[in-house]
């Protein structure tokens, strides 16, 4: 513990943002890290080494926060890397992205303000970056074991890094023409920028991982051939169906899925090919359907396209403000989250029911027919109902609406159709484990549990790669291997 007072003697402080005014003028991060300095060792002397760091647990991949906390307390920043990277592949996307469920676990955060894990840990994957710390994960030797991944999410790609780690060769197939998944064509720019993104890919290019882009495996490459050239083949293509809204005028022009827009978006910030019809918010009276974090970053993207106005509605009642009680400490709670792009403009609503799109004689949608609601308490056993409120009905101008309500589960035709992939009650890849019905075939990510938080599918990607090692090899020391690494520091 690097300061038994720090956590007395400090508040919680974070790196200023650029104003929203000048930062919607582009898609760059916003966060002025570089200018907070001393102050994080600072925010890491607040830690206070709990005797059970409930932290550890709140966190999906097992974080060694106090750890590593104490560390950069005591500016030993290649220590920090060493501990950190020991449990997270990929602790430059989880500092950006990750929703912090270990925050809401911190013991401090009973009656104080919890640790700034999520910066802390950002601030240490940007040191290591910018000192050398990060280095290839290159094996001492081959098995000459073959894995084929479907998929360069998060899942497909720690998983593909840790069994690169333990001497097996690593081949991961993209239906796109660059590496990333979601992380590249789902979280805007703004968020997690492409460069981010690449660096890593690099390093694990250096370290003997095989990247093959521009590959559908299901509609370019039949899944049967990979099954039959590889040792195993990994499924980690997450869960990519949208869940629809099916009301009258859903089939005018301008009424899109989130992901439609945001990964055209990415795509238009980095000089590359669209793919589909632009969908362009200039100008437009944007309605975003849904009020979850895909629902956030299309209320950024389109307040940075100079959106006429911004509007967002959930179904669901607005949250508490502060932690209810039935959600204690430690448990991650369900209370009212302002994000950034919320910050930049939006005008949020919920109990709404969205009832139609109202269109012109061109076929475009100008307006949202919309109601209000009332929940009613459940009966034990049955589902939440509601009920409309009388006389709420009314429409709203609407040039555009976003769809950003969830996914249902992954596609099931292409690969899953053509290995006979047997799937559970959801429409998720059912497993046995990580083993799916067919020998040799395993499942990782939102693929196999349904959509998630970024950290959890690198969880089920590590995970997953020692139940391929242990099938490849009769055992497997990837876990062993993770603790030496923080032991030997």
């Amino acid at each position: 513990m690097g300061k038994p007072t720090g956590f007395l003697e400090h508040g919680r402080e974070l790196p200023q943002k650029i104003d929203p005014s000048v930062r919607i003028e582009n898609n760059k991060e916003f966060v002025l890290n570089e200018e907070f300095g001393d102050k994080i060792n600072t925010q890491a002397s607040r830690c206070m080494d709990c005797g059970v760091p409930f932290c550890h647990n709140g966190c999906p991949i097992g974080n060694i926060i106090p750890e590593f906390n104490d560390a950069v307390y005591r500016d030993s920043w290649e220590e920090a890397w060493r501990i950190l990277s020991s449990t997270n592949n990929f602790p430059e996307f989880t500092g950006r992205v990750c929703p912090a469920p270990c925050e809401s676990s911190c013991v401090l955060g009973i009656n104080q303000d919890p640790i700034t894990i999520c910066n802390i840990e950002k601030t240490i994957v940007e040191t290591a970056y910018r000192e050398g710390y990060a280095k290839p994960k290159a094996p001492r030797s081959r098995t000459g074991k073959t894995v084929a991944i479907i998929g360069s999410g998060p899942a497909g790609l720690a998983a593909a890094e840790q069994l690169n780690s333990a001497g097996h060769s690593v081949t991961v197939f993209e239906r796109d023409e660059k590496v990333g998944g979601l992380l590249r064509f789902g979280i805007p720019d703004f968020k997690l920028g492409m460069d981010i993104i690449d660096r890593k890919i690099n390093l694990m290019a250096e370290a003997g991982v095989e990247f093959k882009v521009n590959q559908h495996i299901g509609v370019d490459v039949n899944a049967q051939q990979l099954r039959q050239e590889f040792d195993v083949v990994l499924l980690t293509g997450g869960s990519t169906v949208p869940r629809d809204l099916p009301v009258p005028g859903r089939e005018l022009k301008g009424v899109h899925f989130a992901m439609e827009f945001l990964g055209q978006n990415n795509r238009r910030a980095n000089n590359m090919d669209l793919k589909t019809e632009e969908i362009h918010a200039k100008g437009k009276h944007v309605v975003v359907i849904g009020g979850g974090d895909t629902g956030s970053d299309c209320v950024g993207t389109s307040n940075r396209h100079k959106a006429a106005s911004v509007t967002q509605v959930e179904i669901m009642p607005i949250p508490p403000e502060k932690r209810p009680a039935n959600m204690p400490w430690p448990q991650y709670p369900m209370i009212l989250r302002t994000s950034t792009s919320h910050e930049e403009g939006v005008d949020r609503h919920w109990n709404i029911l969205t009832k139609e799109f109202i269109g012109n004689d061109k076929g475009e949608v100008t307006g949202l027919r919309l109601a209000d609601i009332v929940w009613q308490d459940a009966k034990p056993g049955e589902r939440p109902s509601f009920k409309e409120v009388e006389g709420s009905e009314r429409v709203i101008p609407c040039d555009m609406a976003f769809l950003a309500m969830g996914f249902l589960h992954p596609e099931p035709t292409g690969a899953l159709a053509q290995l006979d992939i047997k799937l559970d009650e959801r429409g998720n890849v059912a497993t046995d484990g990580f083993a799916t019905n067919q020998k040799g075939v395993f499942a990782a990510g939102d693929m196999r549990t349904g959509q998630s938080l970024v950290v959890r599918c690198i969880n089920e990607g590590r995970e997953c790669a020692i139940a391929i090692d242990d099938y490849l090899m009769g055992n497997s020391n990837l876990e062993a291997k993770a603790n030496s690494l923080m032991l030997s520091a």
